[in-house]
């Protein structure tokens, strides 16, 4: 359960993401000087495909017909939109078990398999990228960036993001049609009960609580 630390829950709603990107940029700051708890972020976003370094490294061209911008989290291309759970935690990563990138990305992972399998989806991860695979499909993205190991940026869950727009595009590696939404593979899902789910298993996978207010 780790030390039970507090986390403030804001649920923004469908909200653009560039104001949603400076937020997490204040709060980050925030929470570099101790002025602020950990904070995580629910929020969706209307259709835009975020491109980050590796992305850019690779010369994966996105096609015309998507609004893109430059990020500069880990990981290839995301895409955002409606149907899709975005979450954003600005944690201070510093208990035992999150001593690098890796420990904190596997984290996030087993956090979002968790909620998921309350809601009966069996999820797993897969070595052909990081994220969260139901059935062979990729479902949902991971993607910090770091301040001295205060977090920005996070993680994806689809769950009915609208026919082909996330499967038309390719990933770093992964080829179109390899990333979908979990109505497609079989399960009906809201956000309400993604957010709770997330919420409900928090303390036994991240050793953190919602604050309530």
């Amino acid at each position: 359960m780790g030390d039970g630390r507090q986390v403030a829950v804001l649920r923004l709603g469908h909200t653009d993401y560039t104001e949603v990107e400076q937020m997490m940029r204040d709060l980050q700051t925030l929470r570099l000087k101790g002025e602020i708890s950990d904070t995580l972020l629910f929020c969706s976003h209307p259709e835009i495909v975020t491109i980050g370094p590796g992305a850019r490294r690779d010369g994966i061209v996105v096609p015309s017909d998507y609004d893109t911008t430059d990020v500069d989290r880990g990981g290839g291309i995301t895409w955002h939109g409606p149907g899709q759970l975005v979450v954003y935690p600005i944690f201070k990563w510093d208990m035992e078990d999150e001593a690098n990138v890796k420990k904190i990305t596997s984290k996030i992972e087993i956090w979002a398999i968790h909620a998921l399998e309350l809601l009966g989806v069996q999820a797993t991860t897969d070595d052909r990228m990081q994220g969260v695979w139901v059935n062979g499909s990729k479902v949902g993205s991971v993607g910090l960036a770091f301040m001295r190991w205060v977090s920005r940026h996070g993680f994806t869950v689809n769950y009915a993001t609208p026919k082909g727009r996330v499967e038309t595009l390719d990933g770093c590696g992964l080829s179109a049609g390899t990333t979908t939404s979990l109505d497609r593979v079989g399960f009906e899902i809201n956000e309400d009960d993604l957010v709770q789910a997330l919420i409900q298993t928090m303390p036994g996978v991240l050793g953190r609580n919602h604050a309530k207010s």
